[in-house]
């Protein structure tokens, strides 16, 4: 039986930490699903430290944006985390949010077909500074769209606040 859990709150919030904890409690072998391309130097050494969270019965798979390609039947997963996932989706459109809200929205609905435990990790990023640029801003709404219609799906939603979950759904 399928079952969605979303994660979502600020930046270092605790989202990947309590993720991790819910999917060790559901499974010996979780696997991690990291969306992160490696943007630059500081980057790379988060993904490094990230790695070096889990122990070695995590199994890792790097998806950049095709979800939906992935075939994860009876597992439970850790997705970790929608911001990247669209940030690599808005990129390669380059920055246009109706292509990108409607590819993202496509992966998403294709993705969560599958019988498995997903544990989703997002940010809320339109509880921050508004940005001072137009794609900033779209990307803003990009995220915010999706969390809501990922959320709309989603079992159980969390908010975390200083590495508190707080239940909302």
């Amino acid at each position: 039986m399928r079952q969605i859990i979303f994660i979502t709150g600020g930046q270092r919030s605790g989202k990947s930490h309590y993720a991790q904890k819910l999917a060790k409690d559901k499974a010996d072998n979780p696997i991690f699903l990291a969306t992160a391309r490696i943007w630059d130097e500081d980057f790379k050494a988060r993904v490094k430290r990230h790695r070096s969270d889990r122990s070695e019965n995590w199994q890792t798979i790097e998806e950049e944006k095709n979800l939906d390609k992935l075939e994860l039947q009876g597992e439970t997963i850790v997705l970790d985390c929608i911001t990247l996932w669209l940030t690599n989706i808005f990129h390669d459109a380059e920055y246009d949010l109706e292509n990108s809200l409607e590819e993202a929205k496509s992966i998403w609905d294709n993705f969560v077909q599958q019988d498995f435990t997903l544990i989703v990790v997002s940010n809320e990023l339109g509880m921050g500074i508004h940005s001072e640029n137009e794609s900033g801003r779209k990307f803003t709404d990009l995220q915010g769209w999706i969390n809501q219609h990922i959320a709309a799906l989603a079992d159980n939603v969390y908010f975390m606040v200083s590495g508190i979950p707080l239940e909302i759904k």
